[in-house]
């Protein structure tokens, strides 16, 4: 009897593998294991909809429980696996039937087994947690899974003074959430501007103004020595410069670790991620990996590799390792896309702006509705789109059909971006 693919991970990613291998016509077996005691379940409304209290625990949920039966996929919760085991194949004990090349076992905490005869890790990532003294006092959240989120919106409850650590999109999402529940706020980021990785300056000043407008205080080139506390609650964040900043509830959010210890003791190769080809390959092609915990081939230039965190990717790159499971070796091109809804700001970002090295602005930022192109040697590689979904979708859609935006012309805001597509390396309208 087949023992079928086991999927470690119970994440989006892990989901949507096991939904893409029954799409794709495989009958055998799907065990799909989670440490979480919840069914997969949506991550990003967690720093914005939940928190406001608009969407419950239960709404986030991806399906019902009675798909997984349904789709004969065995969802075993509260499991963390511990161990990973590849059979041992050789000239005497060859891949066959008995022995497939990838089949093995998996052992939980619990000292559960179980066996597999293909292999997919979907095992994601933790959030990066700060090593300062006080770390350890009540009051300091993190923000990474459901339960998280539920401790989180219980607190923000009862917080008056609320202090987010880190710039990112995820601190200030939480920011806009705290502030617009009427709380004090302040975020103190490190680095000298906010979204640093991710966005161009002006995008990082805008979103200064935007939170400053709104009532946020925001500490920049500011990093923490330390948390103070009483009676084993915290009172307050300590900077390196001497300066205090009083709070009785803290949101760390300075990134993500990929989990990457499972790949690890199999022997897989890792570079701040399990390393996957562009079809979900590790470097076992034997077994696969999806999500969060991977980095890979830059999804449109196929050069380099980036570690992508985004609902997108996680579905696109299952997709592709189902196909590969199965023996298919899929060729696709996607173009990455995320968001980040902070209150009534809704930044949405088509393409990847890493190596830039020009830019175009598209609006009046201080309206809060404005683009920003993202080029290389004339040619388009992203946008950040704030309340602006149509350039969004327009160069979304050029990015699909290979097809560029002239940078002299983008810049009109009056003139829709769709009717500006030219082909890579065409001059045409470039006037």
């Amino acid at each position: 009897m087949s023992n079928g693919t086991l999927i470690v991970g119970a994440s989006q990613a892990g989901l949507q593998l096991a939904v893409s291998l029954r799409q794709l016509g495989d009958t055998e077996p799907i065990t799909l294991v989670g440490e979480e005691d919840h069914p997969p379940y949506q991550r990003p409304p967690l720093s914005k909809e939940f928190l406001t209290g608009e969407a419950t625990a239960e709404s986030l949920a991806f399906r019902s429980d009675a798909f997984y039966t349904d789709s004969d996929i065995r969802l075993v919760r509260g499991e963390r696996v511990s161990e990973l085991a590849l059979s041992a194949t050789n000239s005497a004990n060859p891949a066959g039937p008995a022995n497939p090349a990838g089949s093995g076992t998996a052992v939980t905490a619990s000292g559960r087994s179980l066996p597999f005869d293909r292999l997919a890790l979907t095992v994601g990532a933790g959030p990066r947690r700060l090593a300062v003294p006080g770390s350890d006092l009540g009051g300091i959240c993190y923000l990474r899974d459901r339960d998280d989120a539920v401790d989180l919106r219980a607190q923000l409850t009862h917080a008056h003074r609320v202090v987010v650590v880190g710039g990112g999109f995820i601190g200030l999402e939480a920011a806009a959430v705290a502030r617009a529940l009427g709380k004090s706020v302040t975020v103190v980021e490190a680095a000298d501007r906010l979204i640093q990785r991710a966005v161009a300056p002006v995008v990082s000043e805008f979103y200064r103004q935007a939170h400053l407008r709104r009532g946020t205080e925001l500490l920049l080139s500011a990093q923490v020595s330390g948390f103070d506390g009483a009676g084993g609650q915290v009172t307050g964040v300590r900077l390196t410069d001497g300066r205090q900043v009083p709070a009785d509830l803290v949101l760390v959010g300075v990134g993500v670790v990929p989990r990457t210890e499972l790949a690890t003791g199999l022997g897989l190769e890792c570079d701040g991620g399990i390393v996957v080809d562009s079809h979900a390959r590790t470097s076992d092609p034997a077994v696969v990996a999806a999500g969060d915990c991977t980095v890979q081939p830059h999804p449109m230039t196929g050069l380099g590799r980036v570690r992508l965190e985004s609902v997108q990717n996680a579905v696109a790159q299952a997709g592709t390792a189902a196909a590969t499971l199965l023996g298919t070796l899929r060729n696709t091109r996607t173009v990455p896309w995320f968001w980040s809804y902070q209150g009534d700001l809704k930044l949405q970002i088509a393409g990847l702006s890493a190596g830039y090295d020009s830019y175009v602005v598209r609006g009046e930022p201080d309206s809060e509705r404005f683009s920003v192109l993202y080029y290389r040697e004339d040619q388009l590689l992203a946008v950040d789109a704030v309340n602006n979904p149509s350039d969004y979708m327009a160069v979304r859609k050029a990015l699909s059909q290979d097809a560029t935006i002239p940078a002299a012309r983008a810049g009109d805001a009056a003139t829709p971006l769709k009717t500006l597509f030219a082909a890579r390396g065409d001059a045409v309208g470039a006037s």
